[in-house]
């Protein structure tokens, strides 16, 4: 198995009760993403035979590295076609963070979509080490540990220039991404992968409406609440393209949305998601 698979497969110490690993981060606190997947895989375990449609989640409080990530699950029902569970999760007996989760037994129906923007294909763009080698010491050097080697998720970054010139308007702020080591055949492992890519780049993009980056030292950033919407079944290990826009900034706080593509054009989830993006004095 893979590190991030390792992470995504709980154990269960007692009946919907899990225990969540909590590794080292450059920010010394536990990334918001992994709490994401973590949940969802954990409620996905009490769902057997149900497929993830939406999760809604707050984040309480920050997480502490290298502290187990305690998690209980609550089934609030188990309808003929719906279950919905609660997740809490706790470190030190502390609540740190709270979502709802809901599920659906398989089921056809009407279909339709938007269409997936047209920007450059993956293999168009640079990978991380031509990107590092491109722009040298101009990136930032809190961005960097995004592509280490030793990194989980692989990313292609399809305007990189915001870094640079803090371009304000014209500006893409989509990615492809992907996870980087072949994943087992597991589609519930695929939903909680997608869960913590789903949190990567959602607060930069509230902030590169005012020319700033997550990375500068007189910005304070923490995802606030998280919501995702799971449409269709899909690869986390494939390619996906994460189009992302911010519609507000106000009150040291930002809204973005975003919409996830397979390769192929299909609208795999979508998301939002409202961060803290404080000025330091």
């Amino acid at each position: 198995m893979t590190e991030l698979s390792n992470w995504l497969n709980l154990e269960e110490i007692e009946p919907d009760r899990f225990l969540g690993i909590s590794p080292p981060t450059s920010w010394n606190r536990v990334f918001g993403g992994l709490v994401l997947s973590q949940a969802l895989a954990s409620c996905l375990r009490t769902a057997p035979g149900r497929i993830p449609h939406s999760l809604h989640a707050y984040f309480l409080l920050g997480g502490e590295t290298l502290t187990p990530l305690n998690y209980s699950v609550t089934r609030l029902r188990d309808g003929t076609s719906f279950a919905v569970r609660r997740c809490d999760c706790f470190q030190h007996d502390r609540l740190i963070f709270s979502a709802m989760a809901s599920f659906q037994s398989p089921e056809s129906g009407l279909h339709h979509q938007c269409a997936m923007p047209r920007v450059p294909p993956p293999a168009a763009l640079p990978d991380p080490e031509k990107l590092l080698a491109q722009y040298g010491p101009g990136f930032p050097k809190a961005a960097r540990h995004w592509f280490a080697p030793d990194q989980k998720i692989e990313i292609r970054i399809i305007d990189p220039e915001h870094y640079f010139n803090r371009k304000t308007r014209d500006f893409l702020p989509y990615i492809w991404m992907r996870v980087k080591q072949r994943l087992p055949d597991e589609p519930a492992l695929h939903y909680a992968a997608l869960a913590y890519m789903s949190d990567l780049t959602l607060v930069d993009t509230a902030l590169a409406a005012h020319g700033l980056t997550l990375f500068e030292p007189q910005i304070q950033a923490a995802s606030l609440d998280h919501a995702l919407w799971l449409h269709q079944p899909l690869r986390a290990d494939e390619w996906l393209l994460f189009a992302q826009e911010s519609s507000f900034t106000g009150h040291s706080r930002g809204l973005s949305r975003g919409l996830i593509f397979s390769e192929n054009g299909q609208l795999v989830a979508s998301v939002s998601q409202e961060g803290l993006i404080r000025q330091r004095a």
